[in-house]
């Protein structure tokens, strides 16, 4: 089969590898539509590494997809051949003390496809996975948008992560496909306001057609300034999306005492700091999101009622062939690109 490999930094290769078979009862093979390119995927493209994961080249990346059911093991009842399926990339044990306390995505034996040491990625003709990583699509939804179910399901988690947020002012740091996932999330639970923040102009843009309240640049402007004007009291909740040291700091000053700032995007840094006087005595309470827990079918319901979801974060498609230029896109914020894909096959 075909397969696109991470062969050095920032350069790919399309290698021959033999198809996977099935060896478990339980697992399904899948035949690749579409793989999603997420900010985790640029770190290892453009650094090589997150954190102790550290890539052994050649490797096949890619961890948001959906796929048509090519067969399945003899247990196997959830799916079926022809199926369209989008793809959970964490592969849990569902026998630790973790999964016991409903915490698959922290499994002690987690394994992660596309993560460096653990699973190869999606970015290739045919994969095989468990069942329980598999999830059909209702009929009228698109091989693009299934795809588009596993980034927005973090979104989803850190919603759920967050207080009850009906009737709440949310902030948003980030406008990238994981922090306007966050925003479709949060829109469905009912919030007052919105405000948002991306330190390139079209995707603020992006974020005011969607229906944000108000959306700026920290580069150009004083956006916790601006929206302390609007919001003195400050905001209930701050979803960090970006990674960034400044976002960080910009979501504490936003918050209402009281208030919870949500960790969702990965920084790049290997330690991130606080300033410790601010949050105590706001009693600012800070939670990491890490990945996402049980929410791949809100994600695929969350597509699948709303058009403007897909039409939002879809933009860019490229075939194989063209997977460097396909992440160079996304590594330097070309094109107006939100979420851009390599389709595999049709």
């Amino acid at each position: 089969m075909k397969a696109v490999a991470l062969a050095d930094i920032e350069q790919f290769q399309l290698l021959d590898m033999s198809d996977p078979v099935l060896n478990d009862q339980f697992n399904v093979l899948l035949r690749v539509r579409n793989v999603g390119i997420c900010g985790s995927d640029i770190h290892y493209f453009e650094e090589g590494r997150i954190g102790d994961q550290i890539i052994d080249f050649p490797f096949t990346l890619g961890h948001e997809f959906s796929a048509i059911v090519e067969e399945v093991g003899d247990e196997v009842t959830t799916v079926q051949r022809g199926d369209l399926v989008a793809g959970e990339p964490a592969v849990s044990c569902h026998q630790c003390d973790q999964c016991l306390a409903n915490r698959p995505h922290t499994c002690r034996e987690l394994r992660f496809i596309g993560a460096p040491g653990q699973l190869r990625g999606a970015m290739s003709e045919y994969i095989a996975v468990p069942e329980t990583n598999c999830y059909p699509v209702p009929e009228h939804m698109t091989a693009e948008a299934a795809c588009l179910a596993e980034p927005l399901s973090i979104g989803c988690y850190a919603v759920e992560l967050a207080p009850d947020i009906t009737e709440s002012t949310v902030g948003i740091l980030g406008a990238g496909p994981i922090g306007l996932g966050v925003y479709f999330a949060a829109r469905e639970e009912g919030i007052t306001a919105a405000y948002c923040t991306d330190k390139l102009d079209y995707r603020c843009g992006i974020a005011k057609d969607v229906g944000i309240d108000w959306s700026g640049n920290p580069d150009t402007e004083d956006v916790v300034g601006e929206i302390r004007e609007v919001e003195p009291a400050g905001l209930d909740v701050v979803f960090e999306c970006c990674g960034d040291q400044e976002a960080l700091d910009q979501g504490i000053d936003l918050l209402k005492p009281g208030g919870t700032l949500l960790i969702v995007g990965i920084p790049s840094e290997d330690h991130i700091s606080f300033d410790i006087d601010t949050i105590r005595r706001k009693e600012i309470t800070i939670k990491n999101v890490r990945r996402q827990n049980h929410q791949m079918q809100p994600a695929i319901d969350l597509v699948a009622n709303n058009p403007d979801v897909t039409e939002t974060l879809y933009t860019h498609q490229f075939p194989p062939e063209q997977a460097q230029l396909a992440f160079g896109t996304v590594a330097d914020y070309r094109d107006n690109v939100v979420k851009a894909m390599v389709e595999m096959g049709e």
